[in-house]
């Protein structure tokens, strides 16, 4: 696509939301208590992460007891250092230039979840390792996300089911794929979070977006991105067309990614998996681009052709019979 998500934008929306936010709490308090971080933000998708953001500290901060004197294995030790955490859960207490970059950290996260949540399932999936990922770190990563939640759980729940331990990256990523061929998954719908958002600092959805226009093509505005990464910092990345990496295509299903059927669905089969798999699956069997054009005039002549989405697909399609 020529259109995606701006990173900075993003960034610059979190760093104003959370201003406002930390000015109005922390101009009567100087430290921010656990309870009151849940009920922080009427987006309570944002406490969440902050609470997530805080127990992974504690996680890496408890991986630092290792002592060639004592055994922190043992299951006595390791029980109390869970009763530990519990207690020390209750006694939350951040002073504001700590809180600040855990706000706004949370704030992106939630803006990416909400406007791109392909994006976000594949990033989460990433940032669990670098080859292997395992399927506890994976539960209690997904554990606090509350929006656009479900194929995830769907996801830890066949890897329990398989009484998997750890999978590897591209297992992970093939085991989503089909949960998200078997529901027909449809992401939240985004308005009520912007206009909760939009309380705190007002947000423009189109103002996240930064387009490269076609000098020879107008270009109609698109809601979806292509993969944009968060990791502990937002960074940018390069982003490549469908046309760069389909050359000829023997078949479209085998060869879409999860974020291009994510786009697909829901620009132009209405959120409706199940119909963009059957149509997949039926261009999948013509013999020829014009059995393919003929059908999709057919059965989706109501597709708006200026969008970048429709030139995309039809550009996939091509490649397919070319």
């Amino acid at each position: 696509m020529d259109e995606k998500i701006s990173l900075q934008a993003v960034e610059m929306y979190s760093e104003a939301f959370s201003t406002k936010i930390v000015e109005s709490f922390f101009s009567k308090k100087s430290k921010i208590s656990g309870q009151e971080i849940l009920t922080l933000s009427e987006t309570r998708q944002i406490n969440l992460f902050i609470i997530r953001e805080l127990l992974k500290a504690w996680r890496q901060e408890t991986q630092k007891y290792k002592s060639p004197y004592f055994d922190y294995e043992a299951k006595e030790v390791r029980e109390s250092l869970a009763h530990f955490q519990n207690i020390l859960s209750n006694h939350i207490s951040i002073a504001r230039d700590h809180f600040y970059p855990i706000l706004k950290k949370s704030v992106s996260l939630t803006v990416y979840l909400i406007l791109d949540p392909y994006d976000f399932y594949s990033d989460t999936l990433d940032r669990q390792g670098k080859g292997v990922i395992k399927v506890s770190d994976l539960k209690n990563e997904i554990k606090y996300i509350k929006i656009n939640q479900k194929p995830l759980e769907k996801l830890v729940e066949k890897l329990e089911q398989k009484n998997l331990d750890s999978v590897s990256g591209n297992e992970a990523f093939a085991y989503l794929d089909q949960i998200l061929e078997e529901v027909n998954f449809t992401p939240a719908d985004v308005e009520p979070f912007i206009s909760e958002l939009s309380k705190i600092h007002p947000l423009n959805v189109e103002e996240l977006y930064e387009r490269k226009e076609s000098p020879s093509t107008p270009r109609s505005k698109a809601t979806n991105s292509p993969r944009p990464i968060i990791n502990e910092q937002i960074q940018k990345e390069p982003v490549t067309t469908i046309a760069d990496d389909f050359q000829k295509i023997s078949h479209l299903k085998n060869r879409l990614t999860i974020n291009q059927k994510f786009m697909f669905t829901k620009m132009l089969f209405n959120g409706d998996f199940d119909q963009f798999n059957s149509a997949i699956t039926q261009i999948d069997s013509f013999n020829s681009f014009d059995e393919a054009t003929s059908y999709i005039e057919a059965h989706y002549s109501n597709w708006d052709k200026g969008t970048e989405e429709y030139e995309e697909f039809i550009e996939l399609v091509t490649n397919r019979f070319s």
